[in-house]
């Protein structure tokens, strides 16, 4: 793109600070890639306003959300929610990531633990990874017995029906990349000394399991995807289209 072919919004784009900023810290001067970074800039910005808005409804009426997010390792869930929690009022959400569960939750109803996090009035909670490990992470690794796995699959449509007839906005996304793409993230986060830290055994033996891990995702999109508590599927594989799409869909599904 020369610069006489550029439009003059995009030239004002450019002149800003930020397109100034992503037009010259590369090596290159890339004009293409610095007009889609600043685009993704001020649309996100113009989303995370909303966001705030979205909230101080929540805040104001007392309303209570639970946002699920799902997906294979690496498919962006921690990044999207960081880019919509960015501006919103940290006393007002909670992002939660459950660990391993002890001895004493294992011999709890599974759902207990969760149910422990779900929001009170006036908060928005964040699930990175969910009730639904054991849909897919935990049956493709032996984490769980078949039994187990039948019996979550038996009662979770009626444990999510359960929280929308109490009064909770639900939202499912299910993150999808492709297996370059997740191998491809997976070099990079090895390679770097600041991410390496997040590479866990379950996430090296994913590319092994591929195959696997999309039987199972399969099974519980089909199984779980009901009129009450549908699955939004985001096209993760370009980080940035993907968080927009989420903010998007939140949004325009609670009617702030």
């Amino acid at each position: 793109m020369t610069q006489n072919k550029i439009k003059e919004e995009d030239l004002e784009l450019l002149n800003s600070k930020e397109g100034l900023y992503a037009l010259l810290r590369g090596k290159r001067v890339n004009v293409s890639k610095a007009l889609e970074e600043v685009r993704y800039a001020n649309e996100l910005k113009s989303r995370q306003e909303e966001l705030i808005k979205l909230q101080n409804w929540v805040i104001k009426n007392e309303k209570k959300v639970v946002i699920v997010f799902e997906g294979r390792d690496a498919a962006g869930k921690g990044g999207a929610i960081r880019r919509i929690t960015q501006y919103i009022n940290p006393r007002h959400f909670r992002i939660v990531a459950l660990n391993i569960p002890t001895d004493d939750q294992r011999k709890q109803w599974f759902f207990q633990r969760y149910i422990n996090e779900l929001p009170k009035p006036g908060e928005i909670v964040f699930f990175d990874r969910s009730w639904y490990n054991r849909a897919v992470v935990e049956p493709v690794n032996g984490f769980c017995s078949d039994k187990e796995y039948q019996i979550f699959m038996s009662q979770v449509n009626d444990f999510e029906k359960m929280l929308i007839q109490s009064d909770i906005h639900l939202i499912k996304f299910y993150f999808s990349i492709n297996k370059a793409e997740q191998a491809k993230r997976f070099n990079e986060i090895k390679n770097d000394p600041l991410k390496k830290w997040k590479m866990t055994p379950v996430d090296e033996k994913a590319q092994a399991l591929w195959n696997e891990y999309t039987d199972y995702k399969k099974k519980m999109l089909k199984h779980t995807n009901t009129e009450h508590a549908p699955w939004e599927i985001i096209d993760a594989n370009q980080k940035t289209k993907a968080r927009l799409k989420a903010i998007t869909h939140i949004l325009d599904t609670i009617k702030y």
